[in-house]
């Protein structure tokens, strides 16, 4: 334990604004599912492409512009690896998740899914992952269908081989879930799907920060994340496919850059990743991210996740000890995020008590109002866990929880 203390202290040093106190206290961030703090190696990053690189890039011809250019079309090229992709061609930049989901659900409807078809969802998504599929299945006239869950909080699949139909057009999951943190078997869910020849698209955005993520092995047909959870800028995320489906999909959005040439009569578009890429690109947030991942290989992804493993555990355990704390998930396979209620108090009152002793929670429905609905509750408090986190805060927490609990006896 000292020694992964001894790590995480040297890794809060990368952080600037860990040394802030909020209400004379020091702050305990612990909603890192939100987002991420930034090291300053990642805000240097951005500072440095404004004050030497700040240029439009592809169109133009001058030095800044060859220069950002080369930086950015470098930081896909990592951004590739670090997946494990097998093509730059395969990475399309967006600003987030939420984007990525919106351009896949209404490009793939477009090319793809017909009056009839069917759109498999969970019922553990963000609203970011139901929604466009809901919007994609309004404009073709499909029916979205969902994979429940269990008590424990995991997705059941004794009867996925029924759900994936000859009118299924793809399955849309979550690698992990943001309110209860549950690994989802989606290798399982992959191999069958893909039994029946259904494309599936893979949620990364809670999982992607915590553990190496290899695409090809996964055998995933798409993949999404945002930068903003992985200790990169904010409005900036990824959205990968596979080269086949991709070349077969029709352009989001219209502008420049996504086009070869164009006639009143006709366009003819780019080719891949420029076809999904209109207008100017947000290129401080593409190279910050490519300084962000570069950051988490340099401490390495085997350390990250032991750390934040162990970080669990401890806080699994410490919060445990507590009476009237309730559990939201018991799923065996687990990530980073800890959901829970406190007795009878509502939990945004208590989010509201705890920030006042510097620990930074979330509550609410973490934007997965289904989730809820199927637990009978309003909300819960998350606490979720980063690599800067260490076991000292989860004290904190623990104390400001008893604290919270006093008051309303």
């Amino acid at each position: 334990m000292n020694h992964m203390i001894s790590d995480i202290e040297k890794i809060r040093a990368d952080f600037p604004i860990l040394a802030t106190n909020v209400y004379g206290k020091p702050l305990v961030y612990l909603d890192n599912a939100a987002t991420t703090q930034k090291p300053q190696v990642v805000i240097d990053t951005l500072s440095s492409y404004y004050s030497t690189m700040n240029a439009n890039i592809h169109r133009g011809t001058h030095y800044l512009s060859i220069e950002a250019t080369e930086a950015y079309e470098a930081a896909r090229r990592n951004i590739a690896a670090f997946i494990k992709a097998s093509s730059s061609s395969e990475i399309i930049f967006t600003r987030g998740t939420t984007e990525s989901i919106n351009l896949l659900a209404d490009t793939f409807s477009r090319a793809f899914i017909k009056s009839g078809d069917e759109i498999l969802v969970s019922e553990m998504e963000h609203h970011s992952n139901i929604v466009p599929w809901q919007l994609a299945a309004e404009k073709s006239g499909a029916t979205v269908k969902v994979i429940p869950m269990n008590d424990l909080g995991e997705l059941v699949l004794d009867n996925l081989d029924s759900l994936l139909t000859t009118k299924t057009r793809i399955v849309a999951v979550a690698h992990v879930s943001n309110a209860l943190g549950t690994i989802h078997p989606i290798e399982e869910i992959i191999r069958k799907a893909h039994e029946k020849g259904i494309p599936v698209f893979i949620d990364g955005a809670q999982a992607i920060q915590h553990f190496s993520v290899d695409v090809q092995q996964l055998d995933c047909d798409f993949y999404a994340f945002s930068g903003h959870k992985m200790y990169a800028p904010m409005g900036i995320g990824v959205l990968y496919g596979k080269e086949k489906y991709l070349n077969q999909l029709p352009p989001y959005h219209g502008g420049g850059e996504m086009i070869k040439t164009v006639f009143f009569e006709k366009t003819i578009y780019n080719d891949l990743p420029f076809r999904f890429e209109a207008g100017t690109p947000n290129v401080s947030g593409v190279l910050g991210l490519d300084a962000a991942i570069q950051y988490m290989l340099e401490t390495g992804m085997d350390k990250i996740e032991k750390i934040e493993e162990n970080l669990y555990l401890y806080a699994l355990a410490k919060l445990g000890e507590i009476d009237g704390i309730r559990f939201l998930s018991r799923a065996a396979h687990k990530t980073s995020v800890i959901s829970f209620l406190i007795g009878t108090i509502h939990p945004y009152d208590a989010g509201t008590l705890i920030d006042h002793f510097g620990v930074a929670i979330r509550t609410g429905h973490h934007c997965a109002q289904p989730l809820m609905d199927r637990l009978k509750i309003p909300g819960t408090i998350r606490a979720s866990l980063a690599i800067y986190n260490k076991p000292s805060e989860i004290d904190m927490l623990c104390e400001a929880i008893i604290k919270v609990k006093q008051m309303f006896l």
